[in-house]
């Protein structure tokens, strides 16, 4: 037999020795037969470098060092999920989906919710091509190095698979795993690690991934994303992800009926504890795919999935003080600084009061002994007294700025305090500056929210129209900085000028426009000028603007200390228009139609038509009104829309007609 060939037959063996011990849980050779085999492999790839394999399993214990995560635009977005918390929410929830499939037999997916760090696997011809961070949804880190690493994620896949495709999962640390870290670390003095999720999440980013291979990390794998998948449901695609070699966990189950859904919660709510990794809850998922496409997104969920979060733990600890913080908008945020306690795996040492009207309803006292849960298993909340301590008087919430002394004020109809010092008050210009920075916002490289308030303390920026004159020489004498550390965050925010007009609008921070409504005002716009002079009305006609938002927008532009930091910004060159993309299929013939799609289609695929309505100047609908001009209509089109289509009389065509439509 020649070397390739026995190369081959080494990898293919310890390829299923691995799938058995890490997936299957089920060990088919020893550990030193293992190791004896990956050492023959190794000594062989040495000697014969025509023969590398990326793929390889000697390549899973690292080596590489990834010195900067590149940012990679995920060709999928990762949506968040609708969080619940009672079985009321749940029933709301398919309410909510009847109304848009009719009363139809619904089935649904349940899957625990593990607790871990976010990852999206790409997979070409069969072979791992890039692994992908969460990140904001829209991109994240490429640490496909660090990835490949653990060895329960299969670097070749089994059986018959699509030519590309993506599977979303989780990376775990099981609390075998993570106590064993933490041994270590108490063994030699260090400090051990808080908890697990935070411990897995760090571990992607580290730099040598020889390190990543140290630590017993895994991965469950729960959704995949492709065209022409071999299966037309969740359930099938959990079964088929399994037979392909991924790590598909046991526990979820198909159900005829949300009775069954409460029974495999209330299952799990006890049992949880005995798995060997954190979950918080169970996601449910609406099995079907055709129905998952008709029900479609949110801005920032899918309709067809919820998440059901498991009663948070609670414990008691002291109120010590309570101190306000002030954010970027004014609005102040009364903290409760705490007695440190142990609270679902971390220690939890602040926890927030929200407002006012909340430190009053709780009667909250400094010296009380309190009950301190995390909401949602997130955020740390006191929801009561548990034991009076020797203050008599009720809290007084403060009445002027903690950071500037100015008097605060209380908006009617609003639960938080303000301070309207918005240009004089430091901790407000910094998080304003520091909001500017930020991923979603400029994204400007080398410069942290620590940078700017040190940056604003040495008085070398009062906003963010400053940050374009910052030279290097300046920034040398800061603290931490060095000449290569004082160029990078000089060249970032020159790079910065790049950044697209919807997220520099964003960057703002005009209050109550998020990035969802940064998008909508920039793309109705077009540019800063002709948007600084909408009026009142103008706005409240864009879809989805409120009066609030509306508001909020005529008060920005109308501040005299705006208009100047816009100019400035406008001189050193920041987007303030949007580019238009030449395309060369862009028409005016379905301008002023909107349009609902529902069903599934032979010719397109959904997003290919949405594409081509916008193309051709019209608009895309997410349910039927009086404003729909047309339904496109394929196969298996939710009944409760045909029946809505029908009541109003609006025209049903096919997606051949579509097509005529917009070719002639």
């Amino acid at each position: 037999m020649d070397v390739r060939q026995i190369i081959l037959n080494l990898r293919e063996e310890l390829n299923l020795h691995n799938h058995n011990y890490y997936v299957l849980d089920n060990a088919t050779i020893s550990d030193f037969e293992f190791d004896q085999k990956l050492k023959q492999l190794q000594e062989l790839e040495n000697q014969h470098p025509e023969y590398f394999d990326e793929n390889s399993p000697t390549q899973r214990v690292g080596g590489m060092i990834t010195k900067n995560f590149s940012t990679v635009v995920h060709e999928n977005r990762m949506y968040s999920l609708e969080n619940s918390y009672s079985k009321e929410d749940l029933l709301d929830w398919e309410i909510r989906i009847q109304k848009v499939l009719g009363n139809v037999p619904m089935e649904y997916t349940c899957e625990l919710k593990y607790d871990g760090a976010s990852i999206s696997i790409t997979y070409e011809n069969g072979k791992l091509l890039r692994a992908v961070t969460r990140g904001d949804g829209f991109q994240g880190d490429d640490v496909t190095n660090n990835i490949k690493t653990i060895k329960s994620i299969p670097l070749k896949l089994n059986g018959n698979y699509p030519p590309k495709f993506e599977i979303r999962g989780e990376i775990i640390l099981p609390f075998e795993g993570f106590e064993k870290m933490n041994q270590d670390l108490i063994d030699i003095g260090e400090t051990p690690y808080s908890n697990p999720r935070n411990t897995a999440s760090g571990s992607l980013k580290l730099q040598d991934s020889a390190e990543v291979a140290k630590r017993p990390l895994d991965c469950l794998l729960y959704f995949i994303i492709g065209n022409n998948l071999p299966f037309n449901s969740q359930y099938e695609g959990l079964e088929t992800a399994r037979n392909w070699g991924f790590k598909v966990p046991s526990q979820s189950k198909l159900t005829k009926n949300l009775d069954e859904v409460f029974d495999f919660i209330n299952y799990w709510d006890i049992h949880r504890h005995n798995l060997p990794f954190e979950t918080d809850g169970v996601v449910i998922k609406v099995n079907n795919f055709d129905y998952q496409n008709e029900l479609g997104y949110t801005a920032k969920s899918p309709r067809w999935a919820i998440a059901y979060k498991f009663k948070s733990e609670q414990v008691t600890t002291k109120l010590n003080s309570i101190s306000y913080q002030v954010g970027r908008t004014g609005a102040i945020t009364p903290v409760a600084n705490l007695e440190p306690v142990q609270l679902a795996g971390t220690i939890v040492k602040r926890a927030s009061l929200h407002n006012a009207d909340q430190i009053e309803k709780l009667d909250i006292r400094i010296g009380d002994e309190v009950f301190v849960e995390k909401g949602g298993e997130i955020i740390p909340k006191i929801i009561g007294v548990a034991k009076r301590g020797n203050q008599v008087e009720p809290t007084k919430y403060i009445t002027h700025c903690p950071e500037c002394k100015t008097e605060l004020i209380r908006k009617e109809g609003e639960a938080q305090h303000y301070c309207p010092n918005f240009y004089g008050c430091p901790p407000q210009i910094i998080g304003r500056i520091q909001h500017y920075i930020s991923r979603k916002a400029m994204d400007i490289d080398g410069l942290g929210g620590e940078t700017v308030a040190l940056l604003f303390n040495n008085g070398l920026v009062k906003d963010y129209s400053d940050l374009y004159e910052l030279t290097v020489e300046q920034v040398i004498p800061l603290e931490r900085m060095a000449q290569k550390s004082a160029k990078n965050l000089v060249n970032g925010i020159e790079k910065s000028k790049e950044v697209p007009f919807e997220r520099v609008l964003f960057a703002l921070g005009i209050r109550f426009v998020g990035e969802t409504v940064a998008k909508k005002l920039a793309k109705h716009y077009k540019n800063i000028d002709t948007l600084s002079q909408a009026t009142l009305m103008d706005l409240i006609l864009v879809d989805e603007i409120g009066d609030r938002i509306a508001q909020s927008v005529i008060e920005f532009f109308e501040n005299e200390n705006n208009k100047i930091i816009i100019e400035r910004l406008k001189r050193f060159g920041v987007q303030f228009e949007i580019i238009e993309k030449f395309n060369p299929n862009a028409t005016t013939k379905l301008i002023g139609k909107t349009f609902v799609v529902s069903g599934v289609f032979s010719n397109f695929s959904r997003d290919e038509l949405k594409k081509a309505i916008e193309d051709n100047g019209g608009k895309v609908g997410s349910s039927i009104s009086t404003k729909t001009d047309y339904v496109i209509a394929g196969e298996n089109m939710g009944p409760a829309k045909l029946e809505k289509a029908n009541q109003l009389k609006t025209p049903i065509i096919s997606e051949i007609e579509f097509s005529k439509m917009i070719n002639e």
